[in-house]
């Protein structure tokens, strides 16, 4: 499956998953179903982050894409979640820039430290509890769990059972519940297969903002 395969699988499933959380009362059976569906989402996301990286040509515009869509998607998401504009919870974007950043920053670090191996891991051990606070104090999605899952994609790349285990830690031992459905996801990320497959770069970028919206829209006009 290519980098677009799973792109698309990510944002049906989290399309689902907004559509249970924003128009389907949280009591009912329907509600349960949407968002467990949802779980799959973030997982696939933080993946393609940590490919992405491994991929793009320019990281900075990498990073400056997912920051500009952060702050361009926080209204959109303050309105379809809280109805107004709400400082206290952001937006997915700010989680996968936050991730990204540390990676870049990471990979950095074990440039210039390679032959210093108890400097490098204290240097990057700072640097992850460092944005792990960020995250926590900014209120991101997925919270510093968010965080750490872009690292272990970054860290344990290619090593399956080490991923399985960081989301089975992450999403079932530390946030439980319907959470720990998220594992599900590296069935698709397991048959990724390297490639780019089509490319709709933009159209992936701008369906968080406007799907928030449209969803926002359509619950003020059926008054849910």
């Amino acid at each position: 499956m290519s980098s677009f395969g799973l792109k698309m699988i990510a944002i049906i499933t989290m399309l689902i998953d907004h559509i249970g959380a924003v128009m389907i009362p949280s009591n009912t059976t329907a509600y349960l179903i949407f968002r467990s569906i949802g779980r799959l989402a973030f997982p696939i996301f933080a993946f393609l982050i940590v490919e992405g990286f491994y991929h793009t040509r320019d990281v900075k515009k990498y990073l400056a894409r997912l920051g500009i869509f952060a702050l361009v998607s926080e209204l959109p998401f303050d309105l379809a979640f809280y109805g107004n504009f709400y400082m206290g919870h952001q937006n997915i974007f700010f989680t996968l820039f936050l991730g990204l950043l540390l990676i870049v920053l990471m990979k950095e670090v074990e440039s210039k430290f390679s032959k210093k191996e108890v400097l490098l891991n204290l240097i990057n051990s700072i640097l992850i509890i460092s944005f792990c606070v960020i995250a926590f104090f900014l209120e991101v999605d997925y919270n510093f769990l968010g965080v750490l899952l872009i690292v272990a994609f970054y860290l344990f790349r290619g090593h399956k059972i080490l991923l399985v285990l960081s989301m089975l830690i992450i999403f079932g031992a530390i946030l439980g519940g319907i959470s720990v459905l998220a594992t599900l996801s590296m069935a698709f990320i397991a048959i990724y297969n390297g490639k780019k497959g089509k490319s709709m770069k933009y159209f992936f970028y701008t369906f968080y903002p406007a799907h928030l919206l449209i969803l926002f829209l359509i619950s003020k006009y059926m008054n849910i």
